[in-house]
């Protein structure tokens, strides 16, 4: 597979995230929805409880932020949440086979070294490890492409993040703007700064998006971004910690389908006169003798007006020929030209 950041279409990624309710059935049926909505990628999270969070029970590990998981604690929650490395090479080949990229977000150096083995082709560091600045140089070091969400971040930590990733040599880097909230509202989105990540750090930029609609992806291409991700899942009925903001296939499938309409209606910039402009210019304003006239007439308001069609003259010359006289006979419906005027 050539680098995503080649394309000249957004990449757009579909997040398995937690949404395999512990089948790898439904994680498998999964990968083959996100290729018929249209995805270019499926994505995983590579993790375990344990190299996530510790199983204690001090409420620093409950969360309690007015959050969908409220009352969890963090090593439950993505105990349930966790893909079971087990499953990853049969969802790989599978993905590969359905002719879809697949790639994960790794937690820790042991994830990373498992993805290699994999032949993992793309890197994604989740919002809250953007602050791993060892892990972010760790995963740069292996030369792949390098996605980061910055639903958490500041700009030093932006900044902190790039510098890890150049430091080893890796300028393959992709800022998402992304808000942490499960669900984001609108309101939240603030996507102009899709573009001003990419002027400002000078990196491809693109969006994670959390918001319920399709609208947020489709905003963000026409601003320039060049990856899209949004959660996924097969059927909302299974539930999990993650379906209540994920996209099943059919609003997948729309949103794929708005943004890819949005990259043809961007085109390019265009001045041209084609063929099609210049036949409906015959639709265009132009200046005729509006009431019949005779050889010595006065070019006035009342027998010369700018109307369609445009076979007369340009109607920039309707103040530079009124008091003008005419040299002939014109009947009413005739398109004015300069050798109907005295000169």
């Amino acid at each position: 597979m050539g680098s995503f950041l080649e394309n000249d279409n957004c990449f757009i990624i579909a997040e398995l995230s937690a949404n395999h309710g512990g089948d790898i059935e439904i994680a498998k049926e999964t990968v083959r929805a996100a290729k018929r909505a249209g995805a270019d990628a499926i994505k995983l999270q590579t993790y375990t409880a344990d190299t996530i969070t510790l199983k204690v029970d001090n409420p620093d590990f409950k969360i309690s932020q007015g959050t969908h998981w409220d009352g969890q604690y963090l090593y439950d929650l993505y105990k349930e949440a966790s893909l079971p490395w087990e499953w990853h090479k049969e969802l790989f080949d599978l993905a590969k086979e359905e002719g879809l990229a697949c790639f994960s977000s790794p937690f820790d150096t042991a994830a990373v070294d498992f993805l290699e083995e994999l032949g993992n082709p793309i890197y994604k560091v989740a919002s809250f490890e953007i602050t791993d600045i060892p892990l972010i140089e760790y995963i740069a070091s292996k030369g792949k492409p390098v996605i980061i969400s910055t639903g958490i971040a500041d700009v030093t930590d932006i900044e902190l993040a790039i510098e890890a990733c150049k430091r080893v040599g890796n300028n393959q880097i992709t800022i998402l703007k992304c808000t942490s909230a499960y669900p984001a509202l609108d309101e939240d989105a603030n996507l102009l700064t899709i573009p001003d990540i990419a002027k400002k750090f000078d990196v491809s930029s693109g969006l994670s998006d959390h918001t319920l609609g399709i609208e947020g992806p489709v905003v963000a291409v026409v601003l320039g971004a060049k990856v899209i991700e949004k959660h996924f899942i097969l059927n909302k009925e299974i539930g999990g910690p993650d379906a209540h903001f994920s996209l099943d296939e059919k609003e997948f499938s729309e949103m794929v389908d708005a943004v890819r309409k949005a990259e043809k209606m961007m085109g390019k910039v265009d001045y041209e006169m084609t063929e099609k402009k210049k036949q409906s210019r015959e639709f265009s304003r132009s200046l005729y003798i509006s009431d019949t006239v005779k050889e010595g007439d006065i070019i006035s308001k009342e027998n010369v007006r700018s109307v369609r069609p445009g076979f007369g003259m340009h109607p920039k010359h309707y103040n530079d020929v009124l008091g003008k006289t005419l040299n002939k006979d014109l009947e009413k419906g005739t398109p004015l030209n300069w050798d109907h005027i005295n000169k």
